[in-house]
């Protein structure tokens, strides 16, 4: 039951501190698309993928002793961030297993801004969709966006995914 809970910690765990509610909903979105085993369900709204699920797990997880949440400077002002409490290291140890080792993929996550991440997480949830189609969607969001951000984005995309194929486990 806590397993997915454990996931999300483990994520943090590995990342140190994740500094904003956006930026984490768009790190597990992407982990998510690029193939690692979270399941939450996501739906769009005006910052690109959110998941109430997920929002849920993280109060529960700070509830239960796990997470720490804080204040940090954040990219548009103050926000909130993460980190693993002694209790949650504890607590992620009991679930080794669950995830591959996704620390590369977060640091490279970490170290792009909040829009960057909202601009990728948009392209893959409309992936199944004409280019066309997709550019007019990240246009309507928040912050528009240019054909170059959305070019490096793209890129960007090609790369986790290459790196995500050498941290999944190899299926026997």
């Amino acid at each position: 039951m806590l397993e997915d809970h454990a996931k999300i910690a483990t994520v943090i765990g590995q990342a140190g501190v994740i500094a904003g509610r956006k930026k984490l909903q768009k790190m597990i979105y992407i982990l998510q698309k690029i193939g690692f085993p979270f399941y939450e369900r996501f739906q769009f709204n005006f910052f690109g993928p959110y998941s109430d699920e997920l929002t849920m797990q993280l109060e529960e997880l700070c509830n239960f002793g796990f997470l720490l949440e804080g204040q940090a400077e954040q990219d548009n002002g103050m926000g909130c961030r993460y980190r693993l409490s002694e209790a949650g290291e504890s607590f992620i140890g009991h679930y080794k297993e669950l995830l591959p080792d996704v620390q590369v993929i977060t640091e490279k996550l970490l170290q792009e801004s909040t829009s960057f991440l909202e601009l990728v997480a948009t392209i893959l949830y409309f992936d199944q969709i004409p280019a066309d189609s997709m550019n007019e969607k990240v246009q309507a969001l928040d912050k528009p966006f240019s054909d170059e951000e959305i070019k490096r984005a793209r890129r960007y995309i090609s790369e986790l995914q290459a790196d995500q194929m050498l941290h999944l486990p190899v299926s026997k």
